[in-house]
């Protein structure tokens, strides 16, 4: 998902995220339009924590549909060691529970990957998954504060990853921040939050790797760690608690972008073998127009375009880049590169990312010997939410709900149980 201040570095652009808006196992819940009803869980929509340690007393199996909708988020990969700070006292165990000790203060634990896929997590060594699971504590990492439980799993070489396992609600404390600045209106918070839980519960449905669900970057949606709370983020989730948009009855990719410069798109117009449904079939916005991301001017090195070219195949000097496909608001769809060896069409999202152009809205393309100069509107992919078209509704008075039902027309809004 992408954020201009802190742009992908995303929604994957989400992230980026290259996740594809196709119904998928269905949500049993009413499907009326933009309505608050209640839903049971769907079935596929979280991952079950493991059992690693015996819960003190029972629960039932409403309190297990609640409890454990575990994200696990992937943290770091290929790392040689870490030094995980704790705020007070930690678990640490492999993960079949036959090594474990207890540290009762507050202090640093060191992590270090070894020869022959050991791993060593404080002073216990171990060719398994370790787990550090805090007890009243909160875990700090690269200065982001964390209050999941980490798994730390031996990786080739002498690394490791590092993986939360932490609750759906509390993951997206950790995520608004970093998608939507904290300081915006409550009801464009509210809006984030509800299609930040969607894209999460949809991500969670087609699961590609067995050790994490989710990445930390904009490969998924941007997270930092929940341990840092925000007054407006925390009444956001809380007074939306889960919530989720769903099409006929399915979950479906939320996207969201930063600016879509006065419309967005069909999501087909991006992901061109994506099958358009209702609520991501572009929407008119007349509330983003107040933000520096609404028109832009830019140039991008030649050597950045020319090193794309040859990416795909074309090799040569650069000539000429021209618009060959637009969709109705005015996205370039496809763009063809010329250089002294021939010509190439390609998709206008590919070259963004490549790139860095903040979007395919262009409205000017030249080249020059000081680089390929642009000019466009919007910020992002233009697909679902417009964030900034958000804030200006919001700014209007416009309930979280009308910004939802604006931006992806035809949805509805259930209740989780």
């Amino acid at each position: 998902m992408n954020r201009p201040f802190r742009f992908f570095s995303a929604l994957i652009g989400v992230a980026c995220i290259g996740a594809c808006a196709v119904p998928s196992a269905r949500v049993k819940t009413s499907s009326a339009e933009v309505s608050t009803t209640t839903t049971p869980a769907a079935q596929n929509s979280a991952l079950e924590e493991p059992s690693v340690l015996q819960s003190d007393s029972p629960e039932s199996e409403q309190e297990k549909i609640q409890h454990h909708k575990i994200v696990r988020v992937l943290l770091a990969e290929n790392q040689p060691e870490a030094f995980i700070k704790h705020s007070n006292r930690v678990n640490i165990f492999t993960q079949d529970e036959t090594k474990k000790y207890k540290i009762s203060q507050a202090g640093t634990i060191a992590v270090k990957g070894l020869a022959n896929g050991q791993i060593q997590v404080g002073t216990l060594k171990s060719t398994q998954p370790v787990w550090i699971e805090p007890a009243d504590a909160t875990l700090e990492w690269k200065s982001n504060s964390y209050t999941g439980k980490f798994l730390i799993l031996p990786g080739t070489g002498s690394t490791f990853s590092i993986v939360e396992y932490v609750k759906l609600e509390d993951y997206l404390y950790g995520v608004l921040p970093y998608e939507m600045s904290p300081s915006w209106p409550v009801e464009a918070l509210k809006a984030q939050a509800v299609a930040a839980r969607t894209y999460t519960l949809k991500s969670l449905e087609n699961v590609k790797n067995k050790n994490f669900d989710l990445y930390s970057d904009v490969r998924s949606q941007m997270y930092r760690g929940n341990g840092k709370r925000y007054d407006n983020v925390t009444r956001a989730i809380d007074e939306t608690k889960g919530e989720i948009l769903t099409y006929q009855d399915n979950l479906f990719f939320t996207y969201y972008h930063a600016n879509c410069g006065g419309a967005t798109d069909d999501v087909s117009s991006w992901h061109f073998s994506t099958k358009s449904i209702k609520p991501l079939s572009g929407a008119s916005c007349n509330f983003d127009s107040h933000s520096k991301s609404y028109s832009w001017s830019m140039t991008i090195p030649t050597s950045k375009v020319e090193k794309y070219a040859q990416s795909v195949g074309l090799k040569g000097t650069l000539k000429s880049i021209r618009i060959v496909r637009k969709t109705g608001t005015g996205r370039a769809t496809n763009l063809t590169l010329s250089t002294t060896k021939g010509s190439k069409t390609v998709p206008c999202g590919a070259f963004r990312l490549a790139t860095g152009i903040r979007s395919c809205k262009i409205t000017r393309v030249a080249t020059t010997t000081k680089g390929v100069q642009f000019a466009g509107r919007g910020y992002g992919h233009g697909i679902g939410m417009c964030q900034d078209g958000a804030y200006g509704m919001a700014k209007r008075n416009h309930s979280y709900k009308e910004i939802l039902k604006h931006y992806y027309p035809g949805a509805s809004l259930e209740q989780l149980k």
